[in-house]
């Protein structure tokens, strides 16, 4: 029942395929030096990819970017078709049209229950002013502020 903004984490593999997954467990960790965190479920598909990886980029959803949280968000479907995107400083890829983006180094990783608790180091990021984020509360997205 906590209301949250809707994420979506995404890198790249060593191979260079694309990874990238909705998270709504994102969170500003310090200022100085700039640190971000999310969590990831132990047993998801891209965990390899993530906790080896040493960048990935957090992308912050806009109000008008619900099928694209609901995609990244199902198995079993190619994520990626047709979603405009460009490489980050370091390759991790940035969704076209988010809120928000931080691209991260890999700091350091928590093993905490059924989750891995990552922090990310802020290399860079930038934001579009104005833009309404998409909210997430009580199992449904919310594409205008309900408060």
């Amino acid at each position: 029942m906590f209301a949250t903004g809707v994420t979506i984490v995404t890198a790249r593999s060593p191979a260079g395929d694309l990874v990238g997954l909705t998270a709504s467990s994102f969170n500003s960790v310090s200022l100085t030096p700039p640190l971000v965190l999310w969590s990831l479920s132990r047993s998801a598909a891209s965990m390899a990819v993530l906790a080896t990886g040493a960048h990935y980029a957090i992308n912050v959803l806009a109000a008008d970017q619900k099928e694209l949280a609901e995609r990244f968000a199902m198995r079993g479907v190619d994520r990626w078709a047709g979603v405009a995107h460009q490489p980050g400083v370091n390759n991790a890829p940035l969704l076209s049209g988010a809120v928000a983006t931080f691209e991260c180094f890999n700091r350091s990783r928590y093993d905490e229950g059924d989750h891995v608790i990552f922090v990310g180091e802020v290399e860079r990021c930038s934001h579009r002013t104005g833009a309404a984020p998409l909210l997430y509360h009580g199992g449904r997205f919310y594409t205008e502020h309900p408060l």
